[in-house]
């Protein structure tokens, strides 16, 4: 199946390079990084690398890079789409293992959970509650239990690109876009995955933000649990 990677980029000059060579490295997937107008040298770094990428007119966010990502890739006709984070936490060895579930028509999107098998970086004891807490709400929303809700590191088909390129949240996307999903009824899978420490750069999410976050994620996926979608058309 003609697959896409999507990497979003902030201001990832020191990762991005090394990670674009490790997706060729362990993949024969395409890849497409989304400049969401960097204010470092990570868009002269994937110029003078010929590093196939986007770079947007204004700042969006991390919802908007990775939603421009799904466009893109429905435009071009791809089967599955996987975002990649641009800060080398997600270990594209596990990329053939997210995408199995898909590619056996079992699942709709699929995310890697750091938390399934334990291993590897499991992120700050604060990242973590904020996790479990997330889990808890979307469970009792759902009725599906996802262990890792905010991960980034997941895939979709078409059916969720085309979901995704119509709703989508600007910030902090992953645990409202989890519920999104599940509200369409789209059959979401976990596998367990390694994930890595940040290897630059530094977290959009600050303890500042942290409490904004919380309020505002829940405050996301309670409305997306109520609101009825439409039907969309492939």
């Amino acid at each position: 199946m003609k697959t896409l990677i999507i990497v979003p980029c902030y201001n990832e000059s020191e990762t991005i390079l090394t990670l674009y060579r490790e997706i060729c490295e362990k993949t024969t997937c395409d890849v497409i990084v989304i400049n969401d107008c960097s204010t470092d040298s990570s868009k002269d770094i994937m110029t003078l690398n010929n590093i196939p990428h986007i770079d947007l007119p204004l700042n969006l966010g991390i919802g908007g890079a990775v939603q421009t990502g799904y466009r893109y890739a429905l435009q071009n006709g791809y089967d599955i789409a996987i975002q990649v984070d641009g800060d080398g936490q997600h270990d594209p060895s596990w990329i053939d293992n997210l995408i199995e579930p898909i590619i056996k028509g079992d699942a709709d999107m699929v995310i890697g959970s750091r938390f399934i098998d334990n291993k590897g970086f499991q992120s700050s004891v604060m990242r973590r509650f904020g996790i479990r807490f997330f889990k808890t709400l979307i469970f009792c929303l759902s009725g599906k239990r996802i262990t890792d809700a905010t991960s980034g590191f997941r895939a979709i088909n078409r059916k969720g690109m085309i979901l995704f390129d119509n709703y989508y949240a600007k910030d902090y996307p992953e645990p409202e876009s989890n519920m999104l999903a599940l509200k369409n009824k789209l059959i979401v899978k976990e596998i367990p995955v390694t994930m890595r420490e940040r290897q630059g750069g530094v977290s959009s999410i600050s303890p500042s933000k942290s409490v904004y976050y919380m309020f505002k994620v829940s405050i996301g996926i309670i409305i997306t649990s109520l609101r009825e979608y439409p039907p969309l058309n492939n």
